[in-house]
């Protein structure tokens, strides 16, 4: 077995722990430091850098060989599976004309490679069909898939309702209440998946229908401005999956899922195009860059969104503005949510933001919460909820012939390369550089380095080029070593990885590349 894969298997023995979670043993990665303090505070442990401390959906399949050992462990992949198992998820749309017009965006790669069983992220491309807007959106689930199925599925119809004008929502109630076809809403490019929801999508509509209604009394004649819709959809949305689970539902099958869609989780990164306009949303800790190419032919990476969690310092400042100065300690502790959530933003996770009483009035009505997997837990000092929002912060940035891609991915892609890193790969993927001879003069010459260049050199010779740019940004993701070169023997070892340890090493990984058309941007600008 090769060094790489013994390194892996290595650290894997190193860094398990295992306890006692209910009915079954959890082998998830802790450090030495934090063990004792997992085994207060956990039933069912979290792999590393997991979001929350629960993963509190039921996995819909078996786990695969979980053993360490390596005598039990046969890595097989060949370069061609390697290659099967990357592109698997990939998608191109070609997307130059939206209803018609011409549009800023001339197309979107995108690919997902799963780490948990089921992938809890999910992802959708949209056009507004009363408007001309493009929408892009990832969602990063933790605690289970469910609400960041949900989101996908929904916010995008918020979104599209709340740009409409006076009249356009006229005609959608006058069709409901006339039983006739409602205007189309959204034209999907990209959608999210097979919805577990088919059962509940008229209680979804009847909120949504009660949302329009809303803003209709709001006498906006021209629709909320896009800034004002992406923050209204977001919250509006949140407080649609929290007022669901409280409703008081017949069917056992729309309250089981409501209440699982309430108590899972997500975070969400959402960018509407309209000709040189783009707004970000982002509500968590998916992100958005943006590519950029000055006139001197030297590329840039502009950031369109801050992470929401304990490492940014306004996030800290505004929850210690929204809480007594006596939970200053406890509102962040050991890098997360009083001591649970990794993301101070996200949808759903009821658990940080409703009053005890609440949570254990709608517990109590008759689900059954072991078979449905719903993790039981407050945190120690829960004092003044809500501690966790769903309230999004918007960037806005006007399109220039110069910005060529923007790139949005979940945590997962993050985790492993920074912007600027993801910026270079896209260029050099662009570009087709990967094939040329790195240059030596800006690194220090040693057998480290050396003995890299030769694996880049044997990867250059096995594996064909990416077609797919969001396929190229995983590949490096999880295959490239200390000096961003690919790793072959590194790549096939994590994709190897049997579940319970892929989660160990990387989470889910989801990315879209979105591709600018420089003229008609450039158009815009000379009134053509």
């Amino acid at each position: 077995m090769s060094s790489t894969v013994s390194w892996v298997f290595n650290s894997a023995r190193n860094r398990i722990a295992i306890l006692q979670g209910g009915r079954r043993l959890y082998s998830r990665s802790v450090s030495n430091g934090n063990q004792s303090r997992w085994r207060l505070l956990c039933q069912a442990t979290p792999p590393l850098k997991s979001r929350c401390l629960c993963d509190n959906f039921p996995l819909q399949k078996a786990y695969r060989h979980t053993s360490t050992e390596e005598e039990d462990f046969h890595l097989q992949l060949s370069p061609e599976q390697v290659n099967e198992v990357l592109r698997a998820g990939e998608s191109v749309h070609k997307t130059d004309l939206v209803n018609g017009v011409s549009n800023s965006v001339l197309r979107f790669e995108s690919n997902q490679l799963a780490a948990n069983s089921p992938v809890e992220d999910r992802q959708g491309v949209a056009s507004c069909m009363q408007t001309n807007g493009l929408m892009f959106g990832i969602f990063d689930g933790h605690g289970g898939h469910a609400c960041a199925q949900a989101v996908s599925e929904r916010l995008f119809y918020y979104m599209a309702v709340s740009l409409m004008s006076h009249q356009t929502l006229e005609q959608m109630e006058e069709a409901m209440e006339n039983m006739k076809p409602l205007l189309p809403i959204l034209q999907w490019l990209k959608h999210p998946g097979d919805s577990i929801y088919k059962d509940v999508t008229s209680v979804h509509l009847d909120h949504l229908r009660v949302y329009w209604q809303e803003l209709l009394d709001l006498h906006v004649e021209m629709g909320l401005s896009i800034e004002e819709a992406l923050v209204h959809s977001f919250q509006r949305l949140d407080s649609d999956i929290s007022l669901e689970v409280q409703a008081p539902l017949e069917d056992e099958v729309t309250r089981n899922l409501s209440l699982q869609v309430a108590f899972s989780g997500a975070t969400a990164c959402m960018a509407h195009i309209n000709g040189v306009h783009l707004h970000v949303a982002n509500a968590g800790d998916c992100r958005a860059i943006l590519g950029v190419q000055e006139d001197n032919g030297r590329w840039t990476c502009l950031p369109l969104t801050h992470d929401h969690n304990a490492w940014n310092q306004a996030e800290l400042s505004r929850l210690k503005r929204e809480h007594p100065e006596s939970e200053n300690r406890t509102l962040i502790m050991d890098d997360r949510l009083l001591g649970v959530l990794l993301p101070c933003r996200a949808f759903g996770d009821v658990q940080l933001k409703w009053s005890k009483e609440l949570q254990r009035s709608v517990l109590k009505r008759g689900f059954d919460t072991e078979a449905l997997n719903i993790y039981q837990f407050t945190p120690p000092y829960y004092y003044t909820p809500p501690y966790l929002t769903a309230k999004p912060e918007v960037t806005y940035h006007r399109l220039r012939p110069q910005d060529k891609f923007l790139v949005l991915a979940s945590d997962g892609l993050w985790d492993m390369l920074g912007n600027e890193d993801v910026m270079r790969l896209v260029v050099r993927h662009l570009s087709k550089a990967d094939h040329h001879k790195p240059d030596l003069a800006q690194r220090p010459t040693n057998l480290g380095l050396m003995q890299s260049l030769l694996l880049q050199r044997k990867a250059n010779g096995l594996h064909t080029a990416d077609q797919n740019a969001a396929t190229h940004l995983i590949r490096h993701a999880i295959g490239s070593n200390e000096y961003g070169e690919m790793e072959p023997e590194r790549l096939a070892a994590m994709l190897t990885l049997p579940e319970d340890l892929a989660r160990m090493y990387r989470d889910d990984i989801t990315v879209t590349v979105v591709y600018f058309n420089s003229d008609s941007i450039d158009a815009y600008y000379k009134g053509g």
